[in-house]
């Protein structure tokens, strides 16, 4: 039997040879549709109840860290972190408000969740520069002038504030422009830029008027800084000249451009 001839064999190529057949895929079917839906209402279902239904993310524990005068239990109890709640439904940013309305001492926090369990408040306090004689006690005044705190013994290391305002002659005038609150502002922004070793010899910072600043250190020394003004170079020039004359016991950097000294 004789096979194909040659034109049946090309018309039988060309036929073969088309483009490829493109496969069609219709529209997704329903049930797929319903099977996802409800796989992701379940998925959702659950992640709710774990956030606020089950006993694995509640809160158990309220840890603190940063304090130095007050202790974990007091800020603990100024949180009143409600304990056996969701964790997730404690609000961090009323907490941390709470927490510095409670406790002016506090100057910055931090609440933080720590899954599944634990709250961690990470607090900063603030650091007195002076200290205002009230009675018997002392009002703590840090470096923004903020009176925070009323302690009965006064922290080592931290100069006591003497206002004694000059009210007659050209300093009445200073006295009218300034009131008492201005001046301990001043005596705050001076406290705020003494040198580290002076800071630590610093007994008292007396205030007689705006630009009439003085220390007295250990040792009956004293030093007029003027006003509050050039702080930083009135901290060098005094630096500079405490090394230059270490048996002086007055120092004058009023004018940091000229520092003087004299032992009497």
């Amino acid at each position: 039997m004789a096979g194909p001839t040659t034109a049946e064999r090309g018309e039988r190529q060309q036929e073969s040879s088309g483009p490829p057949r493109a496969w069609r895929f219709g529209p997704p079917r329903l049930r797929t549709i319903i099977i996802y839906a409800v796989a992701l209402v379940l998925v959702a279902g659950g992640a709710v109840w774990l956030l606020y239904g089950s006993n694995w993310t509640r809160v158990e524990r309220v840890s603190v860290s940063g304090t130095r005068v007050l202790t974990p239990a007091q800020v603990r109890e100024a949180a009143d972190v409600p304990v056996g709640d969701p964790l997730i439904s404690v609000d961090t940013e009323a907490l941390e408000a709470r927490l510095r309305r409670e406790l002016p001492r506090i100057d910055e926090v931090a609440a933080e969740r720590s899954w599944p369990h634990g709250i961690g408040l990470k607090v900063t306090e603030r650091t007195p520069v002076l200290l205002v004689q009230k009675g018997g006690k002392f009002v703590e005044v840090d470096d923004e002038g903020v009176r925070f705190a009323t302690v009965s013994r006064a922290p080592e290391g931290v100069p006591t504030l003497e206002l004694a305002p000059v009210r007659s002659g050209s300093a009445a005038a200073s006295l009218r422009r300034f009131d008492d609150d201005r001046l301990v502002r001043e005596a705050v922004r001076v406290a705020g830029r003494l040198p580290d070793a002076v800071a630590r010899d610093t007994r008292i910072v007396k205030v007689r008027s705006y630009d009439d600043i003085s220390l007295e250190l250990s040792g009956d020394r004293t030093v007029a800084w003027g006003s509050g003004e050039q702080g930083v170079r009135k901290a060098r020039a005094l630096t500079a000249l405490m090394k230059a004359t270490p048996d002086a016991r007055h120092f004058d950097v009023s004018v940091p451009t000229a520092p003087a000294s004299s032992r009497s």
